[in-house]
């Protein structure tokens, strides 16, 4: 198998397996709907809908490639962070190879997942299951993901302009980036690493990579369930979880890969403060900052950054010292 892009052509994949699974979830009964009769398509005749009935809730997406010939016993699983799918780990933006057959190419079979409520999981009915979710505007994420200090309203076209000198996300591509930016909801948490936890069960032991939110829900499944987690690959959490805080040791190899510009960003420096400070409990968690390795520009978006191979390289020199 070869990417149909001639930008990712010098990295062919030849995959001994890829497929896909729903996990986790319940099923729900709803009572309480009105009845109505709705146009399905534009030429179609009316269809009665009935809102009342079963649900499937809480259930995630799954998607993974095995490379051939196997090379490596332990999964690696990709898990996203907030308002994002599982399309963050493939190709970036701009058209360049993303993490997720840059680390195929390592040897890892590979597990892309989108969350629950995001992306091919689907979502439960609005609002009589779920309150409506939040999304998130470009301006927002211009500041929030170090891209530059303020993105006037607007401008998004001219980002580049507004952004940091020295950035290393391709800011020509950043409305292509936004594409992939989907509603979040604040409420689900406990489904979410519930599924996640399901997902784990299901693999065996994996290597968990996980980015933002998804670092939240990595700390707690390996503070929960030590026994499924092999080792984790934290790309700038967005939190600490709880659970990880309330740990007396810290079960895991782990790896906490923080980028550049966080100076820049208030909020990003009392977030490196909290990371660092949780990171000093334990002699398993490793942080490393990428400007002290000579690495610089990278946003919140480690893996879309112009530099994002020299990103994946460290890494997978860190996971290949990892027991066996």
């Amino acid at each position: 198998m070869q990417n149909s892009s001639t930008k990712n052509r010098d990295i062919p994949l030849k995959l001994r397996g890829m497929g896909s699974f729903h996990i986790g979830g319940n099923v729900i009964e709803l009572t309480d709907g009105e009845p109505r009769m709705v146009q399905l398509t534009r030429t179609g005749r009316p269809a009665a809908i009935d809102p009342n009935g079963s649900y499937i809730v809480g259930q995630m997406y799954v998607q993974y490639f095995l490379p051939d010939p196997a090379q490596r016993k332990t999964p690696l699983l990709l898990w996203h962070g907030g308002g994002l799918t599982g399309a963050c780990w493939e190709t970036t933006p701009d058209g360049r190879v993303g993490f997720r057959d840059m680390f195929l190419n390592f040897g890892w079979d590979v597990y892309v997942s989108d969350a629950v409520e995001r992306g091919r999981a689907g979502f439960a009915p609005i609002p009589d299951v779920w309150e409506p979710p939040i999304s998130q505007t470009l301006e927002t994420v211009f500041e929030r993901f170090r891209f530059g200090k303020h993105l006037p309203n607007g401008e998004t076209a001219r980002a580049q302009n507004f952004a940091f000198e020295d950035i290393a996300f391709p800011m020509a591509s950043l409305e292509k980036f936004a594409a992939q930016m989907v509603p979040r909801w604040t409420q689900t948490d406990d489904i979410i690493i519930s599924a996640y936890i399901e997902e784990l069960r299901q693999t065996g032991p994996a290597i968990v990579m996980a980015h933002s939110q998804g670092c939240v829900f990595a700390l707690e499944a390996a503070a929960r369930h030590p026994e499924l987690i092999s080792a984790l690959v934290l790309l700038e959490p967005a939190a600490i979880s709880q659970f990880a805080i309330a740990a007396a040791e810290w079960p895991v190899p782990t790896l906490i890969v923080l980028g550049d510009l966080i100076e820049e960003n208030a909020r990003w420096v009392k977030m490196r403060e909290d990371i660092r400070n949780f990171a000093g409990n334990f002699p398993l968690i490793e942080v490393l900052s990428l400007p002290d390795h000579g690495i610089y520009g990278n946003s919140h978006m480690l893996m879309m950054d112009t530099n994002s191979a020299e990103v994946a390289e460290i890494i997978q020199s860190w996971m290949a010292r990892l027991p066996a």
